[in-house]
């Protein structure tokens, strides 16, 4: 009965991990550890496996192995079996692009070892902006999952078998749940491969562990309802307060998995806290489990294997077909949340439930109904014919992914325009910062105001006698902003879309010193405009282009503010990325800032833009060879318009 109660609270905290996964796709920015319910399936896993096996072994003095496996593949097995199949025919049928190392996929997850191909087989930056982003890659727990179901059992056996007293298990568990989470603080640290700390199970295993943990000082059999007054008071306190900072943790900036603080004890932390609020939970003389016990997270609970599963197929194929996402973000998430719902009510009703009590003498019946022709039971008829077709065609497609070369979009020519960009960067950089170091202090602003117009005049005169890098001019600049260009100076920093660029904004503005690379996000920024400041070598006009990666927060604006200064002037690209949800939030939020600050100039690259799809690569975000001209000579233009010289 006790095992009934928790099991209810149990659905409550599965219910808050997807909640926060639907969140955080909704809204990444202030969501930002949506990531974080994994740790919370990790913890419940392992507190309530282990739990059962000392159970067990505590009232049998053994444990039922083989049936424990067999409730395994019955309860995983068919959904998992059933996403892969449904994935690969919508493949087949749609979305050719994906059927490169699909067979190595399915068979990789099958086998329990995709976190492991995860590792080996990253995506990376090109492909996630080309429409080839693995509808697949959320799968990786569930093999971290599969490969703690193998092996357990045989742990907890010679557990109990060789150390016995559970006190000395508990240190065990203990131990080495912190010999993980050191691990992956120090592979973080010495900068090892991000996938390879992210997906290993030897850097996730603390999760389970501190859960198996719990379950030997906290089994729920042994926990009396009736505690006194005091007691009961002190478990709901404790809860209420795990809880807040659960909720603390999930919205945590410091969480961000771009950080340190989440590879160097944050997730262990979280884990810690679940461990609380789970143990809390389960004991009966608390009145936590009744609150987490309510009708919409029961059904939530029961669903979540099939919503995890599917949520992320879903928003891959769709969003695939949609290319003005950031026009209507909240339009297609909800139909997302809708479609990820249903189906995953639907496989529910028809695979997970049934198929967890299924037998051998339930399918021979099942068959023969289906193949009578005489019986006129159409519903399982069609099933039988809907399962037959994903079957088929799921297979067809799995078998021809060997045949199918997978393109390197590593060397497609937007990742080498970048490439070479970087390395021209880095020299032309690093010429600059010597050169700017020499030069001496900046004059007074009434005598720069006359050296400006100055220098206005002589660029008139240049602009007639020796006109420069004419080529752009047909791309929508004048002869005089060219000139003008030569003299200004400037600080970018920017992500990919800058980096595929900056070559024509180097030649455009020669005295720019320009760091942009791929996957950057803004926090990026703010290390990287402090060091440049403490050199001495941070112009007066700061260029930044950040926001395709991700949105940011106004605290995030105003913190690049505050380190710029209010004598400098700040020009920040909007961003064009109509594939990404973040699109208007991003170009919102800056012309907020725009009416902060006095000194923030928003280059409109979107408006620019939007109607111009030929100047961009297929991913619609990343300007081509044309599209990069239009780019630069619209920047430098804006730039020359309100720059200091």
């Amino acid at each position: 009965m006790r095992r009934n109660r928790f099991i209810t609270g149990y659905s409550g905290l599965r219910a808050l991990a997807v909640i926060g996964v639907i969140l955080y796709h909704f809204d990444p920015n202030s969501f930002i550890g949506g990531y974080l319910g994994v740790p919370i399936f990790f913890v419940l896993s392992g507190y309530l496996v282990t739990d059962h096996m000392l159970n067990s072994y505590d009232q049998t003095g053994t444990y039922n192995n083989r049936r424990f496996y067999l409730n395994r593949i019955k309860r995983l097995y068919p959904q998992l079996i059933a996403v892969l199949w449904i994935s690969a025919t919508y493949i087949f049928l749609f979305q050719r692009n994906l059927l490169a190392k699909l067979n190595q996929i399915v068979f990789a997850n099958l086998l329990n070892v995709f976190n492991f191909w995860q590792i080996n087989n990253g995506q990376s930056y090109f492909e996630r902006f080309a429409n080839n982003e693995s509808p697949f890659t959320n799968l990786w727990t569930m093999s971290i999952e599969g490969q703690f179901y193998i092996v357990w059992p045989l742990v907890i056996f010679l557990l109990v078998k060789l150390v016995k007293k559970k006190k000395r298990i508990f240190y065990f568990l203990i131990a080495v749940s912190l010999l993980s989470a050191i691990e992956m603080a120090i592979l973080y640290l010495t900068k090892a491969d991000i996938n390879r700390i992210y997906y290993g199970t030897d850097t996730r295993f603390f999760s389970l562990g501190l859960g198996a943990a719990l379950a030997v000082i906290w089994p729920v059999e042994e926990l009396n309802p009736k505690v006194p007054k005091q007691d009961r008071i002190l478990l709901d306190v404790i809860g209420l307060v795990s809880f807040i900072l659960l909720l603390v943790m999930y919205f945590a900036k410091a969480m961000n998995p771009q950080q340190a603080f989440a590879y160097c004890g944050g997730m262990l932390l979280f884990s810690l806290i679940v461990c609380i609020f789970t143990g809390v939970i389960a004991h009966p003389g608390s009145h936590w489990n009744q609150i987490m016990t309510n009708k919409l997270f029961d059904w939530i609970g029961s669903r979540s294997y099939g919503i995890y599963l599917y949520q992320f197929p879903i928003m891959i194929f769709f969003e695939s077909k949609i290319n003005n996402l950031g026009d209507h973000p909240i339009l297609y998430r909800v139909i997302e949340l809708v479609l990820i719902l249903v189906i995953s009510e639907v496989t529910y009703r028809l695979l997970e439930r049934p198929m967890s009590k299924i037998t051998w003498k339930k399918t021979k019946q099942y068959l023969g109904h289906v193949f009578d022709m005489q019986a006129k039971n159409y519903v399982k008829k069609i099933q039988a014919v809907l399962a037959a077709f994903v079957l088929i065609f799921g297979s067809v497609a799995i078998a021809i992914s060997p045949h199918v070369k997978a393109e390197d979009f590593n060397k497609s020519q937007l990742a080498q325009r970048i490439n070479r960009n970087a390395k021209k960067q880095k020299s032309d950089n690093a010429k600059l910062i010597e050169k700017l170091k020499k030069q001496k202090k900046q004059k007074k602003q009434k005598k720069q105001k006359e050296n400006d117009s100055k220098i206005i005049k002589e660029a008139a005169e240049k602009a007639k006698s020796n006109p420069v890098n004419q080529s752009y001019v047909k791309y929508g600049i004048s002869q005089l902003d060219l000139e003008l260009a030569q003299k200004v100076q400037v600080t970018a920093i920017g992500d990919s879309v800058m980096a595929g660029s900056s070559n024509d904004l180097k030649q455009l503005m020669p005295k720019a010193l320009i760091d942009a690379a791929v996957s950057r996000q803004l926090n990026v920024a703010f290390g990287l405009l402090d060091n440049y400041k403490r050199q001495g070598v941070l112009a007066d006009n700061v260029l930044i282009g950040l926001g395709t990666n991700g949105p940011f927060s106004m605290d995030d604006l105003n913190r690049i503010m505050q380190e710029v200064g209010p004598k400098r002037k700040v020009f920040w690209i909007n961003v064009h990325v109509p594939t990404r949800d973040w699109q208007r939030p991003v170009n919102d939020l800056l012309k907020q800032g725009a009416k902060r600050y006095h000194n923030f100039i928003i280059i409109d690259w979107y408006s620019y833009s939007k109607d111009h799809p030929k100047w961009f690569y297929d991913d619609h975000t990343h300007p081509n060879i044309t599209g990069s001209k239009y780019y630069s000579t619209f920047i430098t233009k804006t730039i020359i318009k309100h720059s200091k010289f």
